[in-house]
């Protein structure tokens, strides 16, 4: 291994141990901290975000990377040195006080959003998010700048790298083309269709149980992880101890266990992450797009089929007893249900894009200077109704207040749930044709080809390709949104 990138080597694996820190400490943040404790932990987080700055920013690594362009690199170091470049790249264009700033921000409004989301406080959210927009727009004035784009799309980078608005305005129109009359045509099909909801109250440990079995189906190394309640479901930590959270409902359990089986699909993903590279890179996931395509395709492609199903009723029935609405044919209608709702993460995958295409109209609109924060509540119920046809004014709380993604500035993330579906699609598309008897070995509860196909084509590639050669690679193609419209029409027409 030759200097410069062998000093780059040793200066990423230091990152990524701060990294990994961070990760933990933002986990327990969400999860364990008592309240008292945030104004510290956020002071000491941003503290910490401002070190790996001052770390990846130092011009050494500058002429490290300039360096090591000379020198004699095997194709998995260029890959690496590309990714590091990029990394180098976006730090080196922010200035360390507003990651400081930025990071404070971020926490402050997270943390008062928990509560103001209860109390529907939209004023008291709106104070601090102002705040967080303020400091996001300086970042993407910034990043606009040097990439020659607009504010948005060099967000947007951030996530999703190589992707801009523009060909995400080309596939989200010609989704909203389509996508309004399927909604209509499904929901008036099921409307027909007799379909009977579970009675609770449904024991909250009960319903723990059954989410461990649940992942255990699917293959999640409990030595490697753990499961945790939160306000809103995430996976955080690292590859080699991963963080999973839901959130529990006594009345209802199929969220909380749709939940989990999302998050194990981001779970599994980071799990089987290239381990030889780790701490370099290379070894992150590929993007934002292609990890929602892991938990998107767990979630919708296999734990909602006519072929998963019957696998985790037995599960159901063993921690909840028998009754009606847990007969096989109804189980599988009742996770098949379209119904058009006020919160995303509950919705079902027809009437989910439309979700995502309210938010991305308005944060790109926000951060591009168009809108602003006091516009939003009737922007959001101006699209709800016109995408969804219901009405949220004055509902903050299951309206522009529900997700946790802006409170901490994250604009650019939401269009990559939309894109990691159609990824979905395609790939469980692709891994069908490649094996043929793939839907029966589901049946049989043999998930092992699926996941060895997984490990075979995304997993343990992580960053060593673009998005684009990643998906062509695996699939044949590049991105076509084909696939997701006609799974769509063949599971629920």
């Amino acid at each position: 291994m030759t200097n410069a990138y062998h000093n780059l080597c040793t200066t990423f694996t230091r990152l990524s141990r701060f990294e990994h820190l961070s990760a933990i400490a933002g986990w327990d943040m969400q999860t364990m901290m008592p309240a008292k404790g945030n104004v510290a932990r956020s002071e000491a987080m941003a503290e910490l975000n401002v070190l790996q700055h001052q770390i990846l920013t130092n011009p050494q690594v500058g002429e490290w990377l300039q360096q090591a362009e000379s020198e004699t690199l095997n194709e998995i170091e260029q890959a690496n040195l590309r990714e590091m470049r990029r990394h180098y790249h976006n730090a080196v264009l922010l200035p360390e006080a507003l990651v400081e700033a930025k990071s404070l921000a971020g926490a402050r409004c997270e943390h008062a959003w928990r509560q103001q989301r209860i109390a529907n406080d939209w004023n008291g959210f709106a104070e601090n998010l102002r705040e967080v927009v303020k400091l996001s727009r300086e970042e993407a004035a910034i990043r606009a700048q040097a990439a020659g784009t607009s504010r948005y799309d060099a967000l947007l980078n951030l996530y999703e790298p190589g992707t801009n608005s523009a060909s995400l305005d080309s596939i989200f129109g010609d989704l909203k083309q389509w996508l309004p009359e399927l909604l209509q045509k499904v929901t008036a099909k099921q409307a027909g269709e007799a379909c009977l909801v579970p009675q609770g109250p449904f024991d909250l440990e009960k319903q723990r149980q059954l989410g461990l079995q649940v992942m255990n189906l699917l293959g999640f190394d409990f030595d490697g992880g753990r499961v945790d309640i939160s306000v809103h479901p995430f996976c955080g930590g690292v590859p080699q101890d991963v963080r999973i959270t839901t959130r529990y409902n006594e009345q209802e359990f199929l969220s909380a266990l749709m939940g989990i089986v999302h998050e194990t699909g981001h779970a599994r993903y980071e799990q089987n992450l290239p381990r030889a590279w780790l701490g370099q890179p290379i070894s992150h996931a590929r993007s934002t797009a292609i990890h929602e395509s892991q938990s998107l395709l767990f979630e919708m492609q296999l734990a909602r089929s006519k072929e998963f199903l019957p696998l985790i009723l037995p599960l159901v029935v063993e921690q909840f007893g028998e009754q009606p609405a847990f007969e096989m044919q109804n189980f599988i209608a009742l996770n098949q249900r379209v119904k058009t709702g006020f919160i995303r993460v509950d919705a079902d995958e027809v009437s989910y894009p439309a979700h995502v295409i309210l938010r991305y109209e308005i944060e790109k609109a926000l951060i591009n200077g168009e809108i602003e924060v006091d516009d939003i509540p009737a922007l959001w119920n101006e699209k709800m109704q016109q995408y969804l046809g219901l009405n949220t004014e004055g509902n903050y709380q299951n309206g522009c207040m529900q997700d946790i993604h802006w409170t901490d500035g994250a604009f650019g993330y939401f269009p990559t749930y939309t894109l990691g579906a159609m990824y979905a699609a395609q790939l469980f598309h692709a891994a069908r044709s490649k094996i043929p008897e793939l839907d029966r070995n589901i049946a049989n509860g043999d998930l092992s080809a699926l996941f060895n196909w997984l490990q075979t084509t995304i997993w343990q590639h992580g960053s060593h390709y673009s998005t684009a050669e990643l998906i062509t690679q695996a699939t044949g193609e590049s991105l076509n949104p084909r696939f997701f419209r006609q799974h769509l029409e063949q599971r629920y027409l």
